[in-house]
């Protein structure tokens, strides 16, 4: 008979299948066009959430982020299984639904939320010169001269900006 702890963590991961399994089986089911394939991820993901659980912190990313990033991989890895071989496709009973696996406004829409959630883990002068120099696409110069520091404290603040976006990424366990 499971203990407390146990019975605790199986209720947990009852409500976050119960929130977000659908939804996941939906991007899962858009990006590789195959429903045991999306099955197949959605069963993955919660396998690697469960054996990472350790890893998961909410200070970081909210669940939902969490496991689309965890998704996002998922189904990377899927799309290149099946790129290598292609003939277990056929094997697995898909062979007529040789369906590109496209990497479109799902998983850009899962990157907008994940880089959304790292970049609020960054202080205010590393997220604003990241944000109006490389998302909003605006010169050095202009930036610099808006913020009234020299181009030089700008350039320094991308730099280290950039790297800790990199570790809070990483720390939220998106893969690069």
């Amino acid at each position: 008979m499971p203990g407390p702890v146990e019975a605790l963590e199986a209720f947990e991961a009852r409500a976050a299948y119960a929130a977000h399994g659908a939804e996941l089986y939906r991007f899962a089911l858009r990006q590789l066009g195959d429903d045991g394939a999306a099955q197949d991820v959605v069963q993955e993901v919660f396998l690697r959430a469960w054996r990472a659980a350790d890893s998961y912190d909410p200070q970081l990313a909210g669940l939902r982020t969490w496991l689309f990033a965890i998704a996002r991989n998922v189904v990377v890895d899927e799309a290149r299984r099946f790129a290598v071989r292609p003939w277990q496709r056929a094997l697995d009973g898909d062979a007529g639904h040789d369906v590109p696996v496209d990497v479109g406004l799902d998983e850009t829409l899962v990157d907008a939320w994940v880089v959304e959630e790292a970049l609020g883990r960054l202080g205010t002068d590393h997220r604003v010169a990241i944000v109006q120099t490389h998302l909003l696409g605006r010169p050095h110069g202009e930036v610099a001269a808006e913020l009234g520091i020299p181009v030089g404290t700008l350039r320094s603040r991308v730099f280290y900006g950039l790297k800790a976006l990199r570790l809070a990424l990483e720390e939220m366990g998106v893969e690069p």
